[in-house]
């Protein structure tokens, strides 16, 4: 049986599926979903993220995350967490950055929320000798101090989909036409979660809405008004989604959604907003949306790359010109991925962001 035997005959038997649950199965089905069976990661998988391009994306985060720690007086001891840590590339550059701040190391405590068994082993070994500890859930993280990156983790998490159709809204579902997965509508009814959306939207619409990204970032917020810390969220997306943004990469392709289940790397626009308004539920204060850009800019990556330049020539200097082209240029990563800072509402802002 393949996944795409699963879905059809859970279908047939339930009816149509949200567009959630349709994600949820692709990506994390215990014997089928693609991030539970394979490290989809680097040239070999089917798509790189901001650690993989250059070890200065992980640098300049852990030195934020450390000046953030001191500048609120270095509490001992502290969580130092990560939401999808891939292979642990981001953490380990993170980790090898802040080995000359003082205290920081002693008075950490390693946490990674990583659903995939196999991005676990690969974390393990990125990590051997730093002994951290692996979570399921955001909302088992400890009750105290908490600095905490996500990239491109929250762009992962299952979102339904709804067409404005007058007052009300028609869910996005997925069927099955001539015995092939295809897309149909339910009809419509009040979605009380997207009143607000009645405002800016327009008869035909689709908006996105992502229930799962509510209790996680209202976890992290939770521990950082309460304990102190504060987190930084990078990812694709805007403050205020609009329009379908669900896509599947394959071999570093885009490729249908609906097109071999579990298979492809599946992902959605992460909507900003919906996270600062969680975050504000718990008392914890948000920061201004920062094109990528800006934000590596401001902590110093041109600074950063002329140092790592210096001694290379040929291929190694063109590839690392590269590097920092792709995550900072308006028309690669710079633009397209923004960065929203958490932080106590005591507390100054994190580094590289405004309130």
């Amino acid at each position: 049986m393949s996944l795409s035997d699963h879905l059809a005959a859970r279908i047939r038997a339930d009816g149509p599926m949200s567009v959630a649950d349709y994600m949820a199965d692709c990506l994390l089905h215990p014997q089928f979903g693609y991030y539970t069976t394979r490290d989809p990661l680097g040239a070999k998988g089917d798509f790189i993220t901001a650690p993989e391009i250059s070890q200065m994306f992980g640098e300049l985060i852990g030195l934020a995350l450390a000046q953030a720690w001191l500048d609120q007086g270095s509490p001992a001891p502290f969580t130092l967490a990560e939401l999808g840590p891939g292979r642990g590339t981001l953490m380990a550059d993170l980790l090898r950055a802040t080995r000359g701040v003082p205290g920081f190391h002693a008075a950490m405590q390693i946490h990674l929320v990583e659903a995939s068994p196999t991005l676990r082993a690969a974390q393990a070994k990125a990590l051997e000798g730093y002994a951290p500890q692996w979570l399921d859930t955001a909302d088992t993280l400890p009750a105290q101090p908490l600095f905490l990156v996500a990239n491109e983790f929250f762009d992962a998490l299952p979102i339904r989909q709804f067409i404005r159709t007058g007052g009300h809204w028609s869910e996005r579902r997925i069927g099955l036409a001539d015995g092939a997965l295809a897309f149909g509508l339910s009809p419509a009814a009040p979605q009380p979660a997207l009143a607000h959306r009645l405002q800016d939207t327009s008869e035909g619409d689709l908006v996105e809405l992502c229930e799962p990204a509510v209790p996680v970032t209202q976890a992290i917020a939770a521990r950082i008004a309460a304990h102190g810390g504060g987190a930084l969220i990078v990812d694709y997306g805007d403050w205020r989604a609009l329009g379908d943004t669900l896509q599947a990469l394959r071999a570093h392709e885009p490729a249908g959604p609906l097109q071999d289940p579990g298979q492809a790397d599946l992902t959605a626009h992460v909507d900003f907003e919906a996270l600062a308004m969680a975050a504000k539920t718990k008392g914890c204060g948000f920061t201004r949306l920062t094109p990528q850009g800006v934000f590596l800019e401001r902590l110093g990556i041109t600074d950063r790359a002329r140092a790592l330049a210096a001694p290379l020539q040929g291929a190694a200097l063109d590839s690392l010109i590269a590097a920092h082209r792709r995550l900072t240029h308006p028309e690669e990563m710079g633009n397209l991925f923004k960065v929203l800072g958490l932080y106590p509402p005591q507390a100054a802002p994190l580094p590289g962001l405004n309130p």
